[in-house]
């Protein structure tokens, strides 16, 4: 432990001195006791990480490793015997999340570059893309709630909701303010690839969520039985509820993905976890084309015709969430079987991407095929940020 300590001093101390990559290079990787996982599960909470714990497929709880800067909660990242197949759990909300991974992302106790790395997690769903019990694969992780925010009570009578992209002056406009978090958008092919072996799953439903879905009457999505979908991810701290902000929130997923994001889940870690193995992935620790978005739906993001929006949210019984978990293992468990034993063969070289993939500057190259073009970003962002014309400065007297 102290050792340890030392060699975290140690880097903290020449990373004032050497460039982040040669700081990084500095990290004991290589030794006996370090584990190189075929695979990482990326809970966010207690269900989520205990669905995983005594099932027939392997033992996660074989092997713990405590590793600084893990949520207290959830201190140690959980590994089978072989080191094959690991998972962390974050803690619920955007801060716990980049916290945890980073932590994980820079511990000498692993060596992650041909890691595969699936969150696995629960969400709301969007009644219009699907229904209670749901399994969906991501392509984008959009951080909806990162705009300007007006009381619904307050806003002018030519706007739709109080959420304004950052630099725009309407709900339509295209955010001026940039901060690199926005969207997020991971391999195509690997997310077909998961789809394909999640759809061999047998997914779990209640009787509770069959009744509760057939309330609402919009086309076949929401009324359903479960399946395997593609749609995307929207991140936000606020967990919200209602139609008015459902709409919103969707309409920025199109904005900011030039009108090929389609919302359907919620979450309030994602973007976060992807930022943090972005700025990882530029250091060459993880490989940022293998990486997995799954979410299953708990609940419905707005209400049925008629409901009040606190109803839904907090007082309806809509039957989801213990088939949402399952699912979570059910859909999951093909996953990591086809990768894990696809290893040799297929897995251990890597999925190429068709897409591009990364964050909206372009970080780890190539350019982005959402947002405004990334020449305009990198030229406008340290501007706007630095000169807010809209904001004016304080002025001692």
């Amino acid at each position: 432990m102290l050792f340890e300590r030392a060699w975290l001093r140690a880097i903290s101390a020449l990373s004032l001195l050497v460039p982040a990559a040669d700081a990084f290079s500095l990290l004991p990787r290589y030794g006996p006791e370090v584990i190189a996982p075929k695979f990482m599960i990326i809970s966010m909470f207690t269900p989520e990480a205990e669905v995983w714990y005594g099932i027939p497929e392997f033992d996660l709880l074989a092997h713990n490793i405590t590793v600084p800067g893990l949520s207290p909660l959830f201190p140690q990242v959980h590994c089978t015997k072989s080191g094959d197949i690991c998972q962390v759990v974050t803690g619920e909300s955007e801060i716990n999340a980049g916290c945890t991974i980073t932590s994980l992302l820079l511990s000498p106790k692993f060596d992650l570059k041909l890691t595969y790395f699936m969150i696995g997690g629960i969400a709301g769903i969007n009644p219009h893309q699907g229904t209670l019990a749901d399994v969906a694969f991501s392509r984008y992780a959009i951080q909806v709630a990162l705009q300007y925010e007006f009381d619904a009570r307050e806003i002018p009578t030519n706007f739709s909701t109080g959420y304004v992209p950052q630099g725009a002056l309407d709900p339509t406009g295209y955010p001026q303010l940039i901060y690199g978090t926005e969207v997020f958008e991971v391999n195509t092919a690997l997310r077909n690839l998961a789809v394909g072996f999640a759809s061999k799953a047998k997914l779990n439903d209640s009787s509770a969520a069959v009744a509760y879905r057939k309330r609402y009457h919009i086309a076949n999505f929401a009324s359903s039985p479960p399946s395997v979908r593609k749609c995307d991810t929207a991140t936000s701290d606020a967990y919200f509820s209602g139609t008015l902000l459902g709409e919103a929130f969707s309409n920025y997923t199109k904005l900011i993905t030039n009108g090929t994001g389609v919302y359907c889940m919620t979450a309030q870690e994602d973007n976060a976890t992807l930022e943090a193995m972005v700025r990882a992935a530029v250091h060459k620790l993880v490989d940022f084309s293998r990486v997995i978005v799954m979410r299953t739906a708990s609940d419905f993001d707005r209400p049925y015709a008629g409901e009040a929006d606190t109803t839904n949210l907090l007082y309806a019984d809509q039957g989801g969430f213990d088939p949402a978990i399952q699912n979570i293992y059910l859909a999951g468990r093909e996953v990591i079987a086809g990768i894990v034993n696809g290893w040799d063969k297929t897995f251990k070289k890597g999925i190429k991407a068709p897409n591009y993939i990364g964050d909206i500057f372009g970080t780890l190259g190539g350019k982005p095929d959402f947002g405004l073009p990334s020449a305009f970003i990198g030229d406008q962002v340290m501007a706007k940020r630095s000169h807010r014309s809209h904001r004016p400065s304080m002025v001692n007297t």
